[in-house]
Formats: structure tokens, sequence, C-alpha cells
């Protein structure tokens, strides 16, 4: 097996050598590599496997095996990601067929000024032939000359074509020899630029559907900050001058007044700590700080091309790179936090601020890499890389949350600009399109429509196994989705304020974090152009996976909605004249 990092183990992605022998613009015509006698055990599990649709990955020099296949009109065509089938099903017959022979297809390039060749291009053709050797002959399988006899179906220095009608059964008892071609062709293409066909699966997916995507969001946040700022904007103006001018009046004036209402009356229970799991909002907003800063410079990084998929597992490794060092900032923005709600259980709030999400994360992890490893798949990751990764959590995570945890509890308290009164004020009966769950349901709508365009060819990427490159339209599609989240919060917690809800802290967090389950509901949908297995472990592993991710975003988005809503509402407050 050659070395792989820790990234890509995590993903799944192990690599062992292979039997083929190929040779620098040596040409190989039906080489015959091994034969394999099926038992019935043997020849059901292969059925089973060529059913679901399994799939070889192949790589030469780094570079993956592109699969060379027929449309449904006889044309050539080639995908750049997720190898070739193993076998395949045909509608006349119930049988099973497998690709017992591979056209390797190599295009090399020669640098000028400089001696030797470079592989610049790799694809596979699968081929399925029911083998059988000139003579009658009957190989044991073992003898040398299995490798040596002619081929009924091969011919002289010609290298296979696709037979119809002619293809390979998988059945008990079935004698399956397994050949290969290689075939070298020169290329234009330099080796600096090998990987482009890759990334662009040849352009199958046109660069204007992504400029639409980012228009599309553009425009959204376009839209919502003319709102805000025609709203928001006039209204404060209007209610703080109201405010101030009402506390410049006399006692005799301001009987004659009418009777104050708006955002200012709630101003002595307006900073009042959430009334439900203060502790567990700090948790989830430093969690969410944590998330979000690891997410953008791992974006951010990709999209220079630091993280290119040429480096295999490299996106893996730095996520857990920086997801630790942002450790920091989640114990220190969740104590800043809990020390002005003046909490007592710091140490507690810092230790769930540690484990809380990660230790979700692991164990999810440890779970489905157990069945996994009980289904004897490529995808479970060895013991020892998951030692690794625990002792990474535990020796350098844990403690850095609580190194930021230790600067937050030592900084100043955050100062709050009016007095908290010690009997909290009635919460009046709200209207149903002012209720907060109202607002909470349909907040997420405004993001997700800024990036759902973006979010289609992601989960086509993560569960189609196909390689994402535009990441730069990724860093500004996330740029964007949580300047809107922070903006659509901003207007809610204004209006709630406004009916006299004192109640925000939760609310601007649930409300901001409700495009998580926005995503969810659409993986659910998506589920099925995935056309997966029925397997029950198929349906795990996708809505598990799933739901850890809409876990994060519903900690990222949370948490920037309630710190914006945060600064606002101190800022709104600051502003009026208070008895």
């Amino acid at each position: 097996m050659a070395s792989e990092n820790l990234g890509e183990f995590l993903t799944g992605n192990k690599i062992q050598n292979s039997a083929y022998s190929i040779n620098m613009l040596r040409e190989v015509y039906c080489q015959v590599l091994c034969q394999v006698t099926l038992t019935p055990i043997e020849a059901k599990s292969l059925a089973t496997h060529i059913k679901y649709g399994y799939h070889n990955n192949w790589i030469i020099d780094n570079l993956p095996g592109a699969s060379v296949g027929l449309t449904g009109s006889g044309q050539h065509q080639t995908h750049y990601a997720g190898g070739f089938p193993i076998g395949f099903l045909t509608q006349d017959s119930p049988e099973a067929f497998v690709y017992n022979h591979v056209n390797i297809i190599l295009e090399y390039h020669n640098p000028e000024g400089k001696e030797g060749h470079r592989v610049v291009g790799f694809a596979v053709e699968p081929i399925s032939v029911n083998h059988h050797y000139a003579g009658g002959f009957q190989w044991d399988g073992m003898s040398s000359d299995g490798f040596t006899k002619p081929l009924d179906t091969c011919m002289t220095n010609q290298h296979m074509e696709r037979n119809a009608g002619n293809f390979q059964r998988v059945r008990p008892g079935e004698n399956i020899i397994y050949t290969y071609d290689v075939m070298w062709r020169y290329s234009e293409t330099a080796w600096a630029s090998r990987w482009d066909v890759y990334l662009s699966e040849d352009h199958m997916v046109p660069a204007q559907v992504h400029w639409y995507s980012i228009t599309n969001s553009i425009l959204v946040v376009l839209f919502l900050s003319l709102l805000v700022v025609s709203i928001l904007v006039r209204n404060l103006r209007r209610d703080i001058a109201g405010y101030n001018a009402m506390a410049a009046l006399t006692d005799e004036e301001k009987e004659e007044e009418a009777e104050e209402s708006g955002w200012k009356l709630v101003h002595a229970d307006v900073f009042r700590p959430p009334q439900n799991w203060p502790m567990a909002y700090c948790i989830m907003v430093g969690s969410g700080v944590q998330i979000g800063v690891c997410g953008f410079f791992t974006i951010l990084l990709s999209a220079v091309g630091f993280l290119s998929p040429a480096r295999r597992g490299s996106l893996m490794t730095s996520v857990l790179v920086f997801y630790m060092l942002c450790g920091c900032l989640s114990g220190y923005v969740s104590s800043r936090l809990y020390k002005s709600f003046r909490g007592r259980k710091w140490q507690l709030c810092t230790l769930f601020t540690a484990t809380g999400f990660p230790g979700l994360c692991f164990f999810t992890f440890i779970f489905f890499n157990t069945i996994l490893a009980f289904f004897r798949s490529t995808a479970s990751v060895p013991f020892l890389d998951l030692v690794i990764v625990a002792a990474m959590w535990c020796c350098v995570s844990v403690p850095l949350v609580f190194l930021g945890a230790y600067f937050g509890y030592k900084a100043e308290a955050i100062t709050f600009p009016t007095v908290t009164s010690t009997i909290a004020r009635a919460i009046p009966e709200q209207t149903a399109f002012m209720k907060p769950i109202t607002g909470i349901c349909l907040a997420g709508m405004v993001p997700f429509a800024a990036a759902y365009v973006e979010l289609f060819f992601i989960m086509t990427s993560l569960w189609m196994d196909q390689f994402y490159y535009v990441f730069g339209f990724t860093l500004v599609v996330y740029v964007i989705l949580l300047i809107t989240c922070a903006e659509v919060t901003v207007l809610l917690c204004y209006y709630q304020l406004c009916a006299e809800n004192h109640r925000w802290w939760w609310f601007t967090f649930l409300s901001s974090g409700s495009i998580a389950g926005y995503t969810f509901i659409y993986s659910v949908f998506w589920f099925k152009s995935l056309e997966a297995s029925r397997m029950l472990i198929t349906y795990m592993l996708y809505f598990g996976y799933m739901f850890l991710i809409s876990s994060a975003m519903f900690l990222v988005t949370g948490s920037v909605g309630a710190l914006v809503c945060l600064w606002f509402v101190r800022k709104i407050f600051s502003t009026i004249k208070v008895d």
C-alpha cells in the first residue's frame, strides 16, 4: 500500500498497488492478467456489487482514471470523476456481466527543452469479453503458459474493441480471464495544466451557471440591503429623535403627550440574559464562530490554489487543522457571553464548548465507521487514524478552547447601555404574523434563495464523487450567505422589539440558523437524484452526515445572526436617553 496522509484515510481513500505492468511508450495488446473461477458465493457477491453500481477508482502518476463509455446513441463519452463500473446489467437479461478487459489509455507530453516524457492524461475503457484460449487450451490460472497462449477473442497487434453480445457473464463455476491493453497517445497538454480537464469535467457545466449563481446571490443581498436600509434607517432615526425629544420634556408636558410605545419600552429588559438555557446559548454561539472562521479560511486557501484536488486529502486535513486552531476563538466568545450573563459554572460552559459539537461529530463518525468496517468497506478508517484524530481533539483542540476561555474570563465584561430591572416586563399578546415561531420559520428562505444554486454543485461534488474547484465562487456565496443571514435577522429583531418582545437572544439565533432546516429539507429531495442503492447503510450515511452538515450550518449562521443583533441592540439603545 502506498503512503497516504490523514485526510485521505478520513475520506476513505486507500491506495493499493495493482498487478498491471505499464512501461512508458510501450504498447500492450490483450495481455492476460489472471484467471478467476467463481464459486457460488463469489458469483453472488460480484453480481450484487454490480447491481449496486460499484466502481473501480484507479490512479496513475497521481491522475485519477477517467471512464470512457458509450452514450445511448453509440458515441464515446468520457467522465473524469467517479472511476469506472465493475460491470453492468442489461434490460434483456437478469444476469450480471463483468468488465474483465480494460483499455488503459495514457496521454504523454514532451516538455520543451527537457528530456523524457510526462504523463498528462489517463483514461480507462472497460469492456466485457467472454475470453477463450485458442485450440481449446484450459488454463489452471497458475502455470506460466496461460500468459503466453493466444486467445480467440484477441487480434494480433490490434487493440480490443467493443463487441456487442459477446459479454462475460457472472455465473458460479465461470472461468473469467482478465486482460488489458495499454495505448499511448501524444498530447499537447502541458504537465502543469493536466488537471484542468478533471476540474472542469471537460466543460460539462458551463461557467455561466456559476456566474448565474453569483448574480442571483448578489441581487438577493442588494435587494435585502436596500430593504433594511430603507426600513431600519428611516424608522430608527424617527424613533430615536422622538424618544430623545420626549426625554427632554417636563413631567407636565410628558403627561400631555401620548403614551410611549415601541422598542424603548423594553430598555429595562432587553439585556436580560436568556430565560432558558443561557449556557447552551453561549456554547452554540462559540461553536458557531469556530466553525465559521474555520470554513472561511479553508475556502479562502482553496480559492487561491493552496488546497488543490491534485493534493488528495489536503482539504480534509486543512479543515481539521483550522478547526483545532480556531478553538481559542470558540472558548473566548462563549466565555465573554457567559460572563455577561453572570454565569457561575464557567468550567462546565468551557468543557461543553470544547466537547459539544466535536463530540457529536466524532462519535457519529465512530458509529458509521464501525458499520462500514463490519461491511468490509474501503471507506472505513483504520483504528490508528481514529486514535490520531482523538489525540488531536483532546491534546490540541480542547486546551486551545480552555486557553481562549481563560482570556475571555480575564477580559472586561460586556457592558450594556441600560440597566436591567429586577422583575421582567410582561410581553403583550402577539399577532399570528409577529409570533417568534413565524419569523424563525420564514427567516431562512431568503439566505437559502441566495445560495441554493451553488449548493447544488457542492452536493453533487460531495455525494457523486466529482471534483469541485470553483472555490472562488464558493467564497463569494459564503460571504453573501452570512451577510444575508445578518440582515434578515436584524430586520426581524427590530420588529420583535417594536412589538415589545424583549426575548430576542434565542429568537435571533434560531431565525438566522433556520436556513439549516431548509438545507436539510433540500437534501431530502436531492437524494432522489443520487440514485443510490436501497441498502439501509446508504440512507444512514447520507442523512447522518447531512444532519451533521446542517447542524454545522445552523451553528455558523445562528452565531452570525446572534452576534450582529447583539451589536445592533447595543447600538440603538446607546443612542436614546433613559430615565
